[in-house]
């Protein structure tokens, strides 16, 4: 039975053709020892600094896709330090980030030192740090780092637009919504600033709050499309979470200014019923509101561009409730024009 030299010693007399051949037929058995292999694969060797980034990142992302155990957070930092070093692509570099934030994430390093690390690549300049995708590595200990960082730098007038930038993700990151909205108020009236501010009020389940910053914007810049975008999509949550008449007129004027009277008219049936509750009451002051109700609705018939629609819906309300004299009284008294018998 040869020993470990006399192992050596064969191996090293292998062609490198045949050595490649028995190593891959074994790292293909032997998990741990193909990611391994793949992960020296990756490393940048020092004589061959001017390989390609992507394949080595194509690498890492393989790997954590993988849900690997290996820790391949050092080399994703290695690449974004050469990256850097090498002033090489910024998409490249904004990749490599991502993919060791995931790998932080796999495998938490020290988070003091982390912050340190990440405040120099910020203040560096060469790209922008979402942090929000180191929150869970960095935890409470790494993000009172970077906020120590983030204070000094601040003092310094060079670096005080990345530290602002720093700042408004951490108070984001904390859940600070009120702090968040009032850095974002001092860049308005941006339209970039009015979207996050009304996406933060949102998110935040501050929906009130959001369709009243959204509408007051929307009217300053009715041309903002995105702007309008977002108020349609808060009245609709609005009124499915509260399918209430007030909620079916807000969201009706919404679809309407998006241009979608189609889908505005399905919301008519809301008052429709509405007026048939309030009649199915048969007291006075329920026939009074069914009659200003009906007022309302003939506009909203108007408004979704169904306005020739509300006369025979009249005709058949009426005849169907002709021997509640009040009613019909009401009616006429709201100036609504009664169908002729």
């Amino acid at each position: 039975m040869c020993g470990v030299t006399d192992l050596r010693a064969y191996l090293s007399s292998l062609d490198s053709e045949t050595l490649a051949g028995l190593l891959h037929e074994q790292a293909e058995r032997d998990p741990e020892l193909r990611r391994s292999l793949e992960l020296r694969a990756a490393a940048p060797e020092p004589q061959a600094e001017v390989a390609k980034i992507g394949p080595v990142l194509d690498t890492v992302q393989r790997l954590l896709d993988s849900g690997t155990r290996a820790d391949v957070a050092p080399l994703a930092r290695r690449t974004v330090e050469r990256i850097c070093r090498d002033e090489g692509d910024g998409a490249e570099l904004r990749r490599a980030l991502g993919l060791y934030a995931r790998a932080c994430a796999a495998r938490p390093p020290d988070p003091v030192e982390l912050a340190d690390w990440l405040a120099g690549i910020a203040f560096d300049g060469r790209t922008e740090i979402d942090l929000a995708q180191f929150a869970v590595p960095l935890g409470e200990t790494g993000l009172a780092q970077l906020r120590s960082h983030v204070d000094r730098a601040g003092r310094d007038r060079a670096k005080r637009p990345v530290a602002e930038r720093l700042h408004e993700q951490l108070v984001e990151i904390s859940g600070d919504v009120d702090g968040l909205v009032a850095i974002l108020s001092k860049q308005l009236p941006t339209m970039e600033a009015s979207l996050r501010i009304v996406r933060v009020l949102r998110a935040a389940g501050r929906t009130s709050e959001a369709i009243t910053y959204a509408a007051r914007a929307l009217k300053q810049d009715p041309a903002a499309t995105e702007l309008a975008d977002d108020v349609l999509g808060l009245r609709r949550a609005e009124f499915d979470r509260e399918p209430t008449v007030a909620n079916a007129d807000a969201l009706i004027e919404a679809l309407v200014a998006a241009g979608r009277e189609d889908e505005a008219a399905e919301l008519l049936e809301v008052h429709r019923a509405h007026v048939e509750e309030l009649i199915g009451s048969r007291t006075v002051e329920h026939y009074r509101e069914a009659a200003r109700a009906l007022r309302r609705l003939r506009k909203l018939y108007r408004t979704v561009g169904r306005g020739a629609d509300f006369a025979p819906y009249l005709a058949e309300l009426v005849g169907r409730h002709k021997r509640k004299v009040r009613l019909i009284t009401e009616i006429r008294n709201a100036r609504i024009a009664l169908p002729k018998e």
